[in-house]
């Protein structure tokens, strides 16, 4: 009974390391082909100078613009935790997405902290119609801007905060944050967003025209 107790045990650690291994390299996988996906998008605007994984799921990349758009530029790529069955069980019942975040420091140090989420839609459900058992009318509303502050005087034209919302929303891009300390910009996008050459020449493109912006109004 021993024997096969630690046959049992032996058998179970092979599997999890064999799930893992296998795992880590499809994630490293996946790491390597986002990577070209920015180094295509940056080709003639920056290059990556270097890059590393933090633990199976995680990795980050640093950047250098030949301009001064940005300093100090990283990217970190947030995958599925594939390589750990329990968290990626846990990440896919939580619908956990992969993404990619871009942070660096602007040429001024913003005057205000702001964090904006992508717009989204709501719908209201007006009940089940006449037209067929089962079948129900929605009204679907766009809402506008809303911004949370915790500035004690608003100023009556948020031009930076309103630009920030609609170049976001425009670009498909998840959430963007400005504030005076470092990372002083930063901007997080689906990381299958970027799969596209156009998408992703894109985002550097908003990126830069959120960040031109905040310059502006600073």
């Amino acid at each position: 009974m021993g024997h096969l107790l630690l046959i049992d045990v032996a058998g179970s650690f092979a599997v999890l390391a064999i799930w893992y291994f296998v795992f880590s390299a499809y994630n490293h996988k996946k790491g390597a082909a986002a990577l070209r996906w920015v180094h295509s998008a940056c080709a003639d605007k920056g290059r990556i100078l270097e890059s590393r994984w933090m633990g199976s799921s995680r990795m980050q990349a640093r950047l250098h613009f030949h301009s001064h758009w940005f300093e100090n530029a990283s990217v970190t790529l947030k995958f599925r935790p594939r390589a750990l069955p329990v968290q990626w069980l846990v990440s896919c019942w939580q619908h956990q997405q992969e993404t990619l975040t871009f942070e660096a420091d602007l040429g001024g140090s913003p005057s205000f902290d702001l964090e904006v989420v992508r717009h989204r839609w709501t719908a209201q459900n007006r009940g089940i119609t006449g037209h067929g058992r089962g079948q129900r009318e929605w009204e679907v509303y766009e809402p506008g801007p809303i911004i949370l502050t915790t500035r004690t005087h608003w100023k009556q034209d948020p031009a930076a905060e309103l630009n920030a919302l609609m170049s976001a929303r425009r670009q498909d891009i998840l959430q963007v944050r400005f504030r005076p300390e470092s990372p002083q910009f930063s901007a997080t996008v689906k990381l299958d967003a970027l799969s596209d050459p156009n998408a992703a020449v894109g985002f550097v493109g908003a990126l830069r025209e959120i960040a031109a912006g905040a310059s502006t109004h600073q």
